[in-house]
């Protein structure tokens, strides 16, 4: 399973709904996350989280035990393609930022589903984890 940045913010801050992204996390024994997806929500973090906060993400990532993968071509070129298909100014409702096509490139590349939050990615052709 990919983790985008979406879901530990979700989970670090609490919000609405964060539990069955939890639980969902805990089920699953290989997380994946691209390395360039954890630049964009160390930037995230260091905008929007309290020192206590940014405590708590690390101390997820890290019982997690979450895999980061670093940034292939091949992702790099997917990363682009999503850009271009489903970012700002593509006239998709996607409206994918730099950090969201990352995730979506590892989720393509590995073949693998994608656990977020919102409604951005619902709109690409990823694959996405479902939420019982």
């Amino acid at each position: 399973m990919i983790v985008d940045s979406s879901v530990m913010i979700a989970l670090t801050l609490k919000e609405p709904g964060y539990e069955k992204f939890g639980e969902k996390l805990n089920a699953v024994s290989r997380l994946h996350m691209s390395a360039a997806t954890w630049v964009e929500l160390g930037v995230v973090a260091d905008r929007r989280l309290s020192k206590e906060n940014h405590n708590r993400l690390d101390a997820l990532i890290d019982g997690l035990g979450i895999v980061f993968v670093p940034l292939s071509v091949s992702q790099a070129r997917i990363a682009r393609m999503a850009h271009r298909r489903y970012g700002p100014g593509s006239g998709s409702p996607a409206r994918l930022n730099m950090g969201d096509c990352f995730s979506y490139a590892l989720a393509i590349d590995l073949d693998e589903p994608l656990l977020f939050v919102g409604d951005d990615f619902v709109h690409t052709d990823v694959r996405q984890v479902q939420l019982s």
